[in-house]
């Protein structure tokens, strides 16, 4: 009799913690249904930057907001390494890569993207007194640029990279132009729609030279196989265009109606 009350209490205490188990595992992800991560670089201004009350405002964070109320669901913004942006994807800790993410091919190979949204180009900034006048002028001189990001691709992508002394990675493009400002760097590669942003908060300081590295466009970055979530987004984006959102957006922070139809 006692056995079979152990092995009675046994199958009861089994069940029970396999209940709590499946309860525990959800969807796997260990994350809310309702709730939408997005990965960013929060140093990434005027698309996803932190303001001086510390919070995280933008572009790209207005657009993902707009968007994701569209699907029903609520965005939550991740601050990420932006070097191991796709390793964030792909493991499930982000739903979404969204903070002025460029289209490439190699990129493609690694994610899904929705239509582009913005385009933009890799520019080159210098100091506003600085004798450097063309791409050519940077030949023998130190140049900066975010580390992993498209900024790289364009510069070994140009001629004049094999003239150029020294290319120097970092985190950021904040501390890329703050080398810049105390002339560690004589220059730095950059997205046009940050350096402008930039160049508009630091009236005088820097410059854009007149020649372009490379046209782009920003895209959304879905992880691959999860073409239902890419769907549902571009649907949302597809109404933001129509009903006049996005652009009410884009003149928010860009003075015009800059993104792409």
């Amino acid at each position: 009799m006692k056995t079979n009350r152990k092995m009675i209490m046994m199958g009861l205490v089994m069940a029970l913690v396999l209940t709590m188990l499946a309860g525990c595992s959800g969807s796997g992800s260990g994350k809310e249904d309702n709730k939408l991560v997005i990965g960013i670089d929060d140093k990434f201004a005027p698309m996803g930057f932190r303001d001086e009350n510390n919070e995280i405002v933008g572009f790209d964070i207005d657009y993902a907001k707009a968007a994701a109320g569209k699907m029903g669901m609520e965005a939550t913004f991740q601050p990420i390494d932006w070097s191991a942006k796709e390793s964030e994807l792909n493991s499930g800790r982000i739903d979404l890569i969204w903070n002025g993410y460029t289209i490439t091919d190699e990129r493609k190979g690694k994610v899904l993207f929705t239509k582009p949204y913005l385009k933009n180009s890799q520019v080159v900034v210098t100091l506003a007194d600085s004798e450097i006048a063309q791409l050519s002028d940077l030949a023998g001189k130190e140049v900066g640029l975010q580390s992993l990001s498209s900024a790289a691709d364009a510069l070994n992508a140009a001629p004049i990279k094999s003239e150029i002394k020294t290319v120097s990675e970092f985190p950021d493009n904040v501390l890329a132009l703050s080398d810049l400002k105390t002339e560690r760097l004589d220059a730095v590669v950059i997205d046009e729609v940050v350096a402008r942003y930039y160049m508009s908060k630091e009236v005088g300081t820097f410059k854009l030279l007149d020649e372009s590295l490379a046209p782009e466009e920003y895209g959304i970055g879905v992880k691959k196989g999860n073409e239902e979530l890419l769907n549902k987004l571009q649907q949302a984006l597809d109404e933001l265009n129509q009903d006049g959102t996005a652009s009410e957006i884009s003149q928010k922070w860009f003075g015009e109606d800059k993104v792409l139809k």
